[in-house]
């Protein structure tokens, strides 16, 4: 078997915690600030604009301290003295009031490996830390300002949020079409003259200005890089980008609001008969994911026709951008589908996303409510029978001892328990038999037939007290067993067919006039992504990747276990997630106990043997672990969450190398973390192993990013803790100083 595997011992399993709280598109956590940081902000608000921000808000130390406890990847915040081993936040301070931060020598060019690839620049830690601050005093200004179809870079407005939207709210769709953009870098004084309406600080937007010139912030628009946890990505581009569409966003609610007048919805009918008519008034959808836009509509194809024109001369006119004419067109919301968030869209009938349960299953479901019924029957008469085997057992053991002896005597009264549960048994036989109202019924025909006691001649003969007893005794069997409600029963049953028939007439009209949103993960596109990193060869099948045989078993199953976890996380609020959790289940799976196979010169079946299906592994503390999802994990698995998850492109185009060396006298490059026992990772990019430029469509998969590459190759110390992290997906090469990266050639 070659080099053989480790044995695992059988102990007690630490399982990796799959479910997590999905990080904001920028890498930071998504949380609102403080109330003491929200002051600083809104105390500088006057005369309608806010006012000297920079100086007196974001340049105080506890906004600066706020912006890096922001950016730390610790789940406890790191103390001011601990901040302070880094950066100097009282130094930082000062100079960002004085105005001699320089932003240019605050940033590092990393260049490429090929002649004709473009530079990358990147901010240092403290610029970070500046960064952050004017992100956090942004999103003070501006959150409660934004549309509310605005997604993207926003506390609790992520992706998923935006499908619920379109599967919820969207009625009866017949034409859309997006504002396709053509690649293309921001406009800078549109920017600025957007940000000047709200804000009157010429060091703000000066800072904000040097940061586009040192291009230490890059915003390209109609490209790959938003939103996708790219190093290349600034955590201030989302809000920029969010600010930039602000004018867009108006544009759009006033046409939605001008027609939505012109066109309301039937209510307060006179006539029970008017409220029958079919009546579907015209609306407008609008959802805008940073750059990407899309309108729905429920009129004609000419209403759409004038709103397309008008937003695109709005884009074009007022915004100084240009669109990509031949994506631009409207499409039929029944017919075509629509490439929108990595996801496609298509409207159909409610028939399609609840379909009627088919011959087979209604027979399964019949057979399954016999088995039940025959199950409770069967445990009722065991039931019965336990009870009347006992009771004869006590009332045999009462009967004897009274023979023998003529009485017993015991320590512990056991009188009210034995009436207790007499008392109990009897109760639950009546209530079990009146729930038959045929017996009901004959019960009451019997005791009631004949009732002359009811007759006042006899009444008067007889004593009070049987007489008050008889009346008694009807009155509880006229309560109990009275054929009245027999027959309200019966008529309950028939309102209930009924009411069934209506809901199934409703359900037939709404099949037939109703239109529905279907959102569906792309499977052709996953399909060739999986190829194109590796994991399938040319028929489909699981392949094992060679590159990360070098890497240690538990990094070849962490770094699976982060392609697996994000893609599950991406699609889950699509109606064919299924086949996403089949290619995670079969082809990432089998991919990994393949390359594992390689590894150690064995088969396939000994991996599977050696380290089950679940991939478990021996952690440092000596416990097994499970960082890939189970299958019982992905079988559980739906839309239950309104995160803003990253597409897999990151996690999927780049794989960490392990370097035979450790490094000791450089900390992790993790914000503020404070380890010294490293270990050195190279990054291997997809696009430079398979020589391949990513924005040529035929040679890469539409609509995947990818990592820039002056980034391949740079040697990046980390310790374990992060390193996992990295390699499942938890954090990515934002939440990292790259500027710090090692040459070890």
């Amino acid at each position: 078997m070659g080099l053989g595997f480790r044995r695992i011992l059988r102990s007690k399993v630490s399982p990796f915690v799959f479910f997590q709280i999905s990080r904001s598109v920028s890498g930071n956590r998504p949380s609102k600030p403080s109330p003491d940081i929200e002051s600083l902000v809104l105390r500088q608000y006057r005369d309608g604009k806010f006012r000297d921000l920079f100086r007196a808000a974001i340049s105080e130390p506890s906004f600066l301290l706020s912006a890096c406890q922001n950016i730390c990847l610790e789940e406890i915040s790191p103390s001011y003295d601990s901040i302070n081993r880094f950066i100097s936040i009282e130094d930082l301070a000062f100079d960002l009031r004085a105005g001699r931060l320089d932003v240019e020598s605050s940033c590092v060019k990393l260049f490429p490996s090929r002649k004709k690839g473009t530079h990358l620049v990147l901010p240092n830690l403290k610029l970070k830390v500046v960064i952050e601050a004017v992100r956090m005093a942004l999103e003070i200004i501006y959150e409660k300002r934004f549309a509310t179809f605005a997604y993207g870079g926003r506390v609790g407005m992520g992706r998923h949020t935006a499908v619920r939207y379109l599967k919820a709210a969207v009625e009866n769709p017949n034409w859309w079409f997006r504002v396709p953009l053509m690649r293309q870098a921001l406009d800078l004084c549109r920017l600025k003259a957007a940000l000047a309406e709200k804000i009157e600080d010429d060091a703000l937007i000066g800072f904000i200005e040097r940061l586009f010139t040192s291009e230490a912030v890059v915003i390209e628009l109609g490209g790959l890089d938003l939103g996708r946890g790219f190093p290349q990505e600034s955590s201030l581009n989302s809000i920029l980008v969010n600010i930039y569409f602000d004018g867009l966003d108006q544009e759009i609610q006033e046409i939605r609001v001008q027609i939505h007048r012109g066109n309301p919805k039937l209510r307060n009918f006179e006539r029970e008969e008017d409220s029958l008519v079919f009546h579907k008034p015209v609306r407008v959808y609008a959802v805008r994911y940073l750059d990407e836009t899309l309108i729905v509509t429920s009129g004609s194809k000419l209403l759409t026709i004038d709103i397309k024109d008008r937003i695109l001369k709005y884009v074009e006119g007022n915004m100084n951008l240009k669109i990509d004419k031949l994506k631009a067109h409207i499409h039929s919301a029944v017919s075509e589908k629509m490439d929108f968030l990595g996801m496609e869209l298509k409207a159909v009938s409610p028939l399609v996303l609840h379909p009627p349960l088919s011959e087979k299953a209604m027979r399964a479901k019949k057979k399954h409510l016999k088995q039940k019924a025959a199950k409770a029957l069967e445990l009722k008469n065991a039931r019965e029978t336990i009870r009347k085997k006992l009771g004869l057992k006590i009332m045999k053991h009462v009967f004897k001892k009274l023979k023998r002896v003529g009485g017993f005597k015991i320590d512990l009264p056991v009188e009210g328990e034995v009436r207790e549960l007499f008392r109990t048994w009897a109760e639950e036989v009546v209530v079990e038999y009146l729930k038959s109202k045929e017996d009901c019924y004959h019960w009451h025909k019997m005791l009631t037939s004949g009732n002359f006691l009811s007759l006042k001649r006899v009444r008067d003969q007889l004593p009070e007290s049987l007489v008050d007893a008889y009346d008694q005794f009807q009155e509880k069997l006229n309560k109990r067993l009275m054929p009245e409600r027999a027959s309200k029963h019966l008529v309950d049953n028939e309102m209930v067919e009924k009411d069934e028939e209506k809901r199934y007439a409703k359900r037939t009209v709404e099949d037939l006039i109703e239109l529905c949103m279907r959102v569906n993960a792309p499977i052709e596109l996953v399909r060739r992504a999986i190829k194109l990193a590796g994991f399938t060869n040319s028929m489909g099948r699981p392949r094992p990747i060679k590159l990360l045989i070098c890497l240690d078993d538990s990094d070849i199953i962490k770094w699976y276990a982060g392609v697996a976890r994000i893609w599950l996380d991406f699609y889950c609020c699509c109606r064919n997630f299924k086949m996403v959790k089949t290619v995670v289940s079969y082809h990432l799976r089998f991919s990994c106990f393949l390359t594992l196979a390689e590894k150690h010169e064995s088969t396939k079946s000994q991996a599977i043997q050696h380290y089950t299906k679940d991939l478990r592994i021996i952690g440092e503390n000596g416990m097994e672990e499970v960082y890939f999802p189970t299958e019982q994990e992905i079988k559980m698995l739906g839309d239950r969450n309104l995160s803003d998850p990253k597409p897999v492109d990151s996690a999927i185009t780049m794989v960490l190398v392990r370097l035979a060396i450790n490094e000791h006298s450089s900390v992790c490059l993790a914000h503020f973390c404070e380890s010294t026992n490293n270990t050195i990772y190279r990054v291997r990019l997809l696009q430079n192993r398979l020589n391949v430029d990513p924005l040529i469509e035929d040679k890469w998969v539409p609509g995947m990013g990818a990592i820039h590459e002056a980034l391949n190759r740079k040697c990046l110390p980390l310790c374990s803790k992060h390193a996992t992290n990295l390699f499942i997906g938890n954090i990515c090469l934002q939440d990292i100083d790259c500027t710090s990266f090692l040459n070890a050639d």
